[in-house]
C-alpha cells in the first residue's frame, strides 16, 4: 500500500462521489476518481466484503453510500477514508467528530481481539488522532513498554563450521564440507539470542506500521524501536513464526504487544478486502459492536438473582410439521430468579424522542416492533417487559416517557444506551423507565 497521500473522514450512511457536483454538494464527499473507481469495483463484485458500501444516484450523480461500518479503509492511490458512527452528527458543538471517534473506541473494547485497547490513554484524551493512528499509536506503546522491561531471548539451535568442537558433530555435513579443511568442525549448538519468532515478528509488525502512519509522533517512536529490534531479523516466514510463539513463564507482559503485532501482520482486518489490488481496511459492523458493548456493560451492573443470555435460541416464530421455522434470537435474555424475565434488543439506529407524533413516530421501525411483540409472546408468553435500546444523543438523553403496549400485561420500552467515552464508574450508561417495574 501506498503511503496515505489524501486523508477524509465521513460519517456512517455518508456519501462519497467524484466530479464538480460531489465537490459543490454539501452531502456528498469527494475522492480522488482512482479511489472511487476501486471502491466501486468492490461494490460490484459478489464477494461478501462488499457489503460495507452501496452504488446509488444522488442529486444527478453516481455516489458510493458506506452502510452500517465504522472504522477505517484504504485504497491502492494512497486514499484514507475514516468513518465514524453516525451519532457524532447528533453530539453537541463541534467536537462531533472526536466523540463520535471516542464512542467507537469504547465500544471496540468489549470486542476479544481489541480488549487492550486503552480508552483513557492520553493520546485519546489530548490529542485529535485518526483511528488509524490511535491504534498505530497504542501498539507501539506497548512495544515501548516491552523493550523498557527488557526482551527476552531464547535457545536457538544453529549450524556453524568452527574452528573448534561445540554441541553435536554433524558426521554427514563434516565429511561433505571439511575433507580437505580437517581443522573445521561443522556443529549443530545452541546459541542464546533475541532471534526469536515473537521477536521477529515485533520487529516485522514495526517495519509494517511506519509505512501506514503520518503522525510524526508515530513515526519518531517507531524509529527509536526499530533501533532497539535493529539486531533481530525480520521473519521471512510470518505463518511459521506465529504457529511457533509460546509465552514462557515470566513473559506476560509480551501478550498485549503480541495482540497487537497479531493485528497489524493480519492487515488491522475485521473486514478484509481484496480487489485488483490489496488495500488495509479496518472496518467494523457497528449492529454487532454496539451489541457486544450493551451486554458486557448489562453484565457489571446484574445482581446476583438475575443472569444475562446473549444466546438463547429456544423459540421459533412457527411450528411446521413439528418442525420449528424462523428461529427468533433476541440479543440480550435476563433470567430473573425473583420475577419475571426480561427480552432486550438492541438497535444501532437514531431515534429522535421529540418526533413524537403519528407521522414520525420518534423514528421507530414498525419491523422492529413486531419483531418485539413476537419475542414477547414466545419468550416471556405474552406476559411482561421488552426493551428496544439505541445509542443515546442530544435528542435522546431519557427513556420514552410511555410504554409501547401490546396487550394489558406485555408492554415495550424504548430507552437509550449511553456510549460517550470517560464516564465515571459510578454513573450508569443505561437507564430504565421509572414506571418499569424492572430495575437493576
Amino acid at each position: 500500500m501506498k503511503r496515505i497521500q489524501t486523508a477524509i473522514t465521513v460519517f456512517e450512511f455518508g456519501y462519497l462521489g467524484v466530479g464538480e457536483k460531489a465537490e459543490q454538494s454539501k452531502r456528498i464527499t469527494k475522492i480522488s476518481n482512482a479511489a472511487f473507481t476501486y471502491l466501486k469495483q468492490l461494490c460490484l463484485c459478489d464477494e461478501s466484503e462488499s457489503r460495507f458500501l452501496s452504488l446509488k444516484s444522488i442529486e444527478s450523480t453516481e455516489v458510493l453510500q458506506i452502510q452500517n461500518y465504522a472504522g477505517v479503509l484504504f485504497t491502492p492511490d494512497g486514499t484514507q477514508i475514516e468513518v465514524l458512527p453516525k451519532i457524532g452528527r447528533k453530539l453537541e458543538g463541534e467536537d462531533g467528530e472526536e466523540k463520535a471517534r471516542g464512542s467507537l473506541l469504547n465500544m471496540l473494547a468489549t470486542l476479544g481481539t481489541f480488549r487492550h485497547i486503552q480508552t483513557h490513554s492520553a493520546n485519546l484524551t489530548k490529542s485529535k488522532m485518526p483511528l488509524l493512528e490511535v491504534f498505530i499509536s497504542q501498539f507501539l506503546d506497548s512495544v515501548n513498554t516491552l523493550v523498557k522491561r527488557g526482551l527476552r531471548s531464547d535457545y536457538v539451535s544453529r549450524e556453524s563450521n568452527l574452528s573448534f568442537l561445540k554441541g553435536k558433530l554433524l558426521v554427514g555435513k563434516q565429511i561433505r564440507t571439511n575433507s580437505i579443511n580437517k581443522h573445521k568442525f561443522y556443529v549443530e549448538h545452541d546459541e542464546f539470542l533475541l532471534d526469536r519468532a515473537i521477536n521477529r515478528l515485533i520487529h516485522t509488525a514495526l517495519n509494517k506500521v511506519s509505512s501506514y502512519s503520518n503522525s510524526a509522533k508515530n513515526q519518531k517512536l517507531s524509529k527509536e524501536l526499530m533501533f532497539a529490534f535493529a539486531d533481530i531479523p525480520l521473519s521471512t516466514n510470518v505463518k511459521k513464526d506465529l504457529s511457533a510463539v509460546k509465552l514462557d513463564r515470566g513473559m506476560n507482559y509480551y501478550k498485549v504487544p503480541f495482540e497487537w503485532t497479531k493485528l497489524v501482520l493480519d492487515g488491522f482486518s475485521p473486514l478484509t478486502m481484496q480487489g485488483n489490488s490489496y488495500a488495509l481496511s479496518l472496518l467494523f459492523p457497528l449492529e454487532a459492536v454496539f451489541e457486544s458493548y450493551v451486554a458486557s456493560e448489562l453484565l457489571t451492573l446484574l445482581p446476583e438473582h438475575m443472569t444475562l443470555d446473549t444466546q438463547v435460541r429456544t423459540e421459533s416464530l412457527a411450528t411446521f410439521n413439528k418442525r420449528k421455522f424462523f428461529q427468533l434470537r433476541p440479543d440480550l435474555f435476563i433470567i430473573n430468579k425473583q420475577s419475571t424475565n426480561v427480552v432486550l434488543d438492541t438497535k444501532w439506529k437514531v431515534i429522535d424522542s421529540t418526533k413524537d407524533n403519528g407521522t414520525d413516530k420518534f423514528g421507530l421501525s414498525q419491523g422492529d416492533l413486531y419483531q418485539m411483540f413476537a419475542y414477547g409472546h414466545k419468550y416471556l408468553k405474552g406476559s411482561g417487559e421488552l426493551f428496544l435500546i439505541y445509542p443515546s444523543h442530544d435528542d435522546f438523553i431519557e427513556p420514552i416517557q410511555y410504554s409501547f403496549e401490546y396487550s394489558n400485561e406485555l408492554r415495550l420500552w424504548i430507552i437509550p444506551f449511553d456510549v460517550s467515552p470517560n464516564i465515571p464508574n459510578d454513573v450508569s450508561r443505561i437507564t430504565f423507565p421509572k414506571n418499569s417495574t424492572f430495575q437493576i
